[in-house]
C-alpha cells in the first residue's frame, strides 16, 4: 500500500493543518478537536482563527503515546 502521508522531507518546519495531521495520524479531524477541547493532543497553535501544528510536537506527542513497556 502506498504512504500517503502528508509529510514530506524538510517538513519539520512547515505548519501542518488539522487535515494534514489526521491523514498522518489516521483519525478523523473531529478527533483532533476533541483532543484539543480535552487538551490530550498534540500540541496546536492558532494563527488567526486557524488551528496549525508543529510537525515535531506531533512526532514528539505521538513517541509520549508509545512509550510502554513489552517485556512485562
Amino acid at each position: 500500500m502506498p504512504n500517503h502521508s502528508p509529510r514530506r522531507a524538510g517538513a519539520g518546519d512547515q505548519l501542518a493543518t488539522p487535515a494534514d495531521v489526521a491523514a498522518y495520524l489516521r483519525v478523523p479531524v473531529k478527533t483532533l478537536y476533541q483532543w484539543k477541547y480535552r487538551n490530550t493532543g498534540p500540541s496546536v497553535h492558532k494563527v488567526g482563527r486557524h488551528l496549525r501544528y508543529r510537525w515535531h510536537e506531533v512526532d514528539a506527542w505521538l513517541d509520549a503515546q508509545t512509550s510502554y513497556d513489552l517485556t512485562a
